[in-house]
């Protein structure tokens, strides 16, 4: 038995096959009985679009490639739920793919999404080199959760990384910590967060107490990073962590160390991923708002997509601290 095809809609609907196409493109220009009549008979029949047919057709593809850095980083899965879900409302589908493997295998993905005609492209932070969307430079694209590459025609959606990293520094300091303590990230945004830290600590006076320790954003990353710091003279009794995974890397170095937390150590962690409402965890954190970068980052594609030659423009999310714990006051000598 052969599919239904968009004849056998428009005839069971007793429509055009243009009316039944402008349905099911979810055209606003059909009256209501119309674009029932065609529901109906999309239903009954079981038609189901030929994807391919209607891309030659209507000149698209109605997708999105979205090259992230690392598919392992938590705090992407919210970021790419608010992305697809404003996508899917517009008819739009998300192709993944993960930078982390497309360096390993030297294999140019951008140039892959270019080959299968997406309408639109998305880099899903911090991408170590320029030259992958540089290549995609004809596709609409944005840079979501990063704040680079800069590139001409190119929007850029993040979190305001520096207000952040205050908004930590800023609780632990408050708390009574003198001894503070960052494992630092890497890129823009761990310059803005590592620049905010440092700006904290000079104005309440603490320079000289404060410690700059780099991390790479990795769970071992943090958890060697700790380990370097509890192994100075004066080891510090808070510590802000680049981003959640750090964070968790630092507590454990911490509980393997006989500390405490938040007794003997107070750790805040970045991103406010599943990992640290996890309850055997229970980080405080920084709400980067990583839903809400994603949904404004896929208007600001559809956007340019309507518009690809418009300037390129920065667009930030306020965070907001979530205190939970893993943070308390210094404990007394």
């Amino acid at each position: 038995m052969r599919a239904p095809t968009i004849r056998d809609v428009a005839e069971h609907a007793g429509v055009s096959k243009s009316l039944v196409s402008l349905v099911l493109r979810g055209s606003e220009q059909v009256r209501p009985e119309k674009r029932q009549a065609v529901l109906a008979a999309v239903e009954e029949l079981g038609y189901r679009p030929n994807a391919a047919a209607r891309s030659l057709s209507e000149r698209r593809t109605r997708s999105v490639g979205v090259l992230l850095n690392d598919l392992r980083n938590p705090w992407f899965v919210e970021l790419l739920d608010g992305l697809g879900s404003r996508l899917h409302e517009r008819g739009l589908h998300m192709l993944l793919a993960d930078g982390r493997l497309n360096r390993r295998l030297d294999d140019d993905l951008s140039r892959t999404f270019t080959e299968l005609r997406v309408d639109g492209l998305v880099a899903v932070g911090t991408l170590p080199a320029t030259d992958e969307l540089r290549a995609a430079g004809h596709i609409p694209t944005v840079v979501a959760g990063a704040r680079e590459p800069v590139l001409p025609h190119v929007d850029v959606v993040a979190g305001d990384d520096a207000h952040g990293a205050r908004l930590a520094t800023e609780h632990l300091v408050d708390l009574g910590h003198r001894r503070i303590a960052h494992i630092a990230g890497q890129g823009v945004v761990g310059e803005l967060r590592r620049t905010a830290f440092e700006t904290v600590v000079r104005e309440r006076g603490l320079t000289d107490l404060a410690t700059v320790e780099q991390g790479d954003l990795t769970e071992e990353g943090g958890y060697r990073a700790m380990v370097r710091l509890l192994n100075a003279p004066e080891p510090p009794t808070a510590v802000f962590a680049f981003n959640d995974i750090a964070c968790v890397g630092a507590l454990s170095a911490a509980e393997e160390s006989g500390l405490r937390v938040p007794r003997d150590l107070s750790l805040v962690g970045y991103d406010n991923t599943y990992l640290a409402r996890l309850r055997h965890l229970w980080l405080t954190t920084v709400d980067n708002a990583s839903h809400d970068i994603g949904r404004r980052a896929a208007q600001h594609l559809l956007d340019r997509m309507a518009n690809p030659a418009r300037p390129g423009e920065t667009v930030l999310s306020p965070p907001t601290l979530q205190v939970r714990g893993t943070t308390g006051p210094p404990s007394t000598p």
